[in-house]
């Protein structure tokens, strides 16, 4: 999970610096070519053995995660690294709420607690944006629409899980990381509205070193996501859940590698906050697993 982890934060990593000339759409594009071929290699050497009868969620998957990635490369382009990962790695919180309204999954007293912390650690970060000006505030809310359509992504994998093989949850997130990127750059061609500015981009052929850097996205995207399979199937989950918020740390890290200010205190205090609710819910949901 730790190398996962690594991986992710390199990804971001790459993700800025590429964003400088390529749009945030293209890298989406990009990120999910490679992930793809390996995918369907691995279904050409073991065929899928599934039950199916989900196909409207799974496209809601596809597109979900698509979107989420949309906002989340986007907002590394537009903020610090590190304050754009600590938001995705914010969606445990915003999952916590989502299951108790969608999947009728309780949440007592210290579960609330937790959830209140974690929304405590966000207000940290988003809430002082709104003394440096109106732009500063709108791209910190795609990070807030990161961690959102995250949590939905991973809520649909969990109804998923139970009638289709990994891989094709995995495809179908990747499948629409490629389809959808391609009517964005067609479509951005002719469309440009600036509060949807995410989801439109220009494609630009990639030059010299850039191919070196979107090579090293797709390669550290596909094998954070192969060790964080193999960490939870290895693993205990509130364990390996708790270690992913290394990502964060890794994060600031290359962010300041990268030219990002350090995050300020409100920020880091932010931070802390979101990964302690974070590793707690982690926790809980392992000891409920357990008792079940």
């Amino acid at each position: 999970m730790l190398g996962a982890a690594f991986c992710f934060s390199l990804s971001g990593a790459c993700t800025k610096v590429l964003g400088k000339r390529i749009s945030s759409v293209e890298l989406v594009f990009f990120r999910n070519i490679i992930g793809v071929l390996f995918v369907l290699f691995t279904i050409y050497k073991r065929p899928l053995v599934q039950e199916g009868g989900k196909l409207c969620l799974l496209i809601f998957r596809g597109v979900i995660g698509t979107l989420a990635l949309y906002t989340f490369f986007f907002s590394i382009t537009k903020i610090g690294l590190a304050e754009a990962i600590t938001y995705q790695q914010s969606y445990p919180i915003i999952l916590a709420l989502l299951g108790g309204y969608f999947l009728n999954e309780k949440l007592d007293f210290k579960n609330w607690l937790a959830v209140i912390v974690g929304f405590a650690g966000i207000c940290c970060i988003f809430l002082p944006q709104f003394k440096i000006d109106i732009t500063s505030i709108k791209y910190h809310t795609f990070g807030l629409a990161n961690a959102i359509m995250t949590a939905l992504a991973y809520m649909s994998i969990k109804q998923l899980s139970g009638y289709y093989d990994s891989r094709s949850i995995v495809l179908s997130f990747m499948f629409s990381g490629i389809v959808l990127p391609i009517i964005s750059m067609v479509l951005g061609q002719y469309i440009y509205i600036d509060s949807l500015a995410f989801l439109f981009g220009s494609f630009n052929w990639p030059m010299g070193l850039e191919w070196l850097w979107i090579i090293s996205l797709a390669l550290s995207a596909l094998v954070g996501q192969i060790l964080l399979t193999k960490a939870f199937t290895y693993g205990n989950t509130g364990e390996v859940s708790a270690i992913g918020y290394s990502n964060i740390v890794f994060s600031i890290i290359f962010g300041v590698i990268l030219g990002d200010a350090f995050p300020n205190t409100l920020s880091l205090l932010g931070i802390l906050l979101i990964i302690a609710c974070g590793v707690y819910i982690s926790f809980r949901k392992n000891e409920v697993k357990k008792a079940n």
